[in-house]
């Protein structure tokens, strides 16, 4: 059986990267047997375990069936199935199944008894991994010299707006031998108008939500529904706050090819089982972690003085006080939950305090419902000194401890808010507010406990 790998569709497609594995495996097993089955993954990286892989995930599940018809893994290149410590990880489960395992670095049959072949796999390992990071290097310079110096488009789904057009042959003289196309970003007929109309509103002095508020009354479609194709993973359903927002901080707009806005950074599959490797995460840069083109690189839908000018209209949100903390905390955020629709409540910054408000379902993008119920609001410090009573009775009939005073009256010791807090957290207890009983509840294992609070 041959197992093959290969990170990018493009290079699959062309049949070399997977000919010339197949190829070297059938040479390396020739006069020893033959390969009666092929399991080759495409555009999956080698940092995924053989578990979170299609294909070898495929694979490891037929090791265990007697009658799978193989008796033998072969490994075209070591560098296309393993990674780190993968190697390690998967050779007892081919020994405990009498599977064998063949690759060219080892001259054939790997022994898993030999001390020589098992450092001989480890070192692979390791320059496999090596290779990523050298390899990853190497590209994001490029990238970033190609978006500075070239403005050159890098691929991904072109911002809401613009359209790709052709830019003739690759640039990339291998690349423009498989038939690949440069593109650039031009102006779209339908979708470019709404976004010089965002900006226009913007600049008006129009807040973001009813701007998309009166997109979704226009029934403009949104960026997902105008191109469902690029954007199967979203709804389509309407323009959001969200949206409006990213057209209005995205710099591309002006003209300029900007890279390196997201990252791809990679973190534990699952922590409680470090053997599934490694999984692809999308992270946000800091504008100071931009790339940026010296010059316009594609036709510009708003200028430079104005996106820069929409910027600080989006930062201003009127005068701060001297006396008041820039920095808002809320610490019951994610712990309430509304009593009348069952929604998590969101934090919102009321009068100069915390608070906490539900608008059951509705959102600023969309025209208000005369028949639904009036928002809820709380302020956190009407909250804060009624959460230790909640605890005594969520506690309840746990031993309590008691203090003697000097009069000698026997009285309970309480905790503090923070402390009910962390409590609420570690044990993952969400509180309902309930706004018509001005009541706050928790649900125990058998009954609601219940604390009635007066906000005035």
């Amino acid at each position: 059986m041959f197992y093959g790998r290969v990170s990018t569709e493009g290079l699959a497609g062309s049949g070399d990267v997977a000919g010339a594995a197949a190829g070297a495996g059938r040479a390396l097993v020739r006069g020893h047997g033959q390969i009666v089955a092929e399991f080759f993954d495409v555009g999956q990286t080698r940092k995924l375990a053989w578990a979170c892989r299609p294909q070898s995930a495929t694979l490891v599940a037929r090791l265990a069936d007697p009658e799978r018809g193989w008796e033998a893994i072969v490994i075209g290149e070591y560098e296309r199935a393993f990674y780190g410590s993968q190697y390690a990880a998967m050779a007892p489960l081919f020994e405990h199944y009498g599977v064998q395992l063949w690759t060219p670095e080892a001259g054939g049959r790997v022994d898993f008894e030999s001390e020589h072949d098992e450092k001989t796999m480890t070192m692979l390992g390791l320059s496999s991994k090596r290779e990523i990071t050298r390899t990853s290097i190497r590209v994001r310079a490029a990238m970033a010299v190609q978006t500075r110096e070239q403005g050159r488009y890098l691929g991904g789904r072109p911002p809401y707006g613009y359209r790709l057009a052709d830019a003739g042959p690759h640039p990339n003289k291998a690349h423009a031998a498989w038939g690949r196309r440069a593109h650039r970003l031009e102006p779209d007929p339908r979708t470019a108008p709404v976004v010089r109309w965002i900006f226009a509103q913007r600049l008006a002095g129009h807040s973001v939500a009813r701007t998309a508020r009166a997109l979704n009354e226009a029934g403009v479609p949104c960026p997902s529904a105008a191109d469902p194709a690029r954007n199967t993973h979203r709804s389509g359903t309407s323009w959001t706050l969200g949206t409006v927002t990213t057209i209005l901080e995205n710099p591309r707009y002006t003209g300029r090819q900007v890279w390196n806005r997201q990252r791809t950074d990679t973190e534990l599959a699952d922590p409680a089982n470090v053997t599934l490797g490694y999984k692809p995460v999308q992270r946000w840069n800091l504008p100071d972690g931009w790339v940026i083109s010296n010059r316009p690189a594609h036709p510009a839908l708003v200028s430079e003085d104005d996106f820069v000018a929409a910027q600080g209209i989006n930062a201003a949100r009127g005068p701060v006080p001297h006396d008041e903390l820039v920095l808002r905390r809320y610490l019951l955020a994610g712990l309430l939950a509304c009593g009348l629709c069952g929604r998590r409540m969101e934090s919102a910054w009321s009068n100069g305090r915390a608070a906490y408000r539900c608008r059951h379902g509705r959102t600023s993008a969309m025209a208000p419902d005369p028949a639904r119920p009036k928002n809820t609001y709380i302020r956190e410090d009407k909250l804060l000194p009624h959460l230790p009573a909640l605890h005594l009775l969520l506690t309840s009939p746990a031993v309590r401890a008691r203090r003697r005073t000097r009069a000698g009256t026997d009285v309970r010791s309480t905790v503090s808010p923070a402390e009910v807090i962390g409590y609420l957290r570690e044990h993952e207890i969400t509180l309902t507010w309930n706004p018509a009983a001005a009541a706050l509840q928790a649900p125990a294992t058998q009954t609601a406990k219940t604390v009635t609070v007066t906000a005035r």
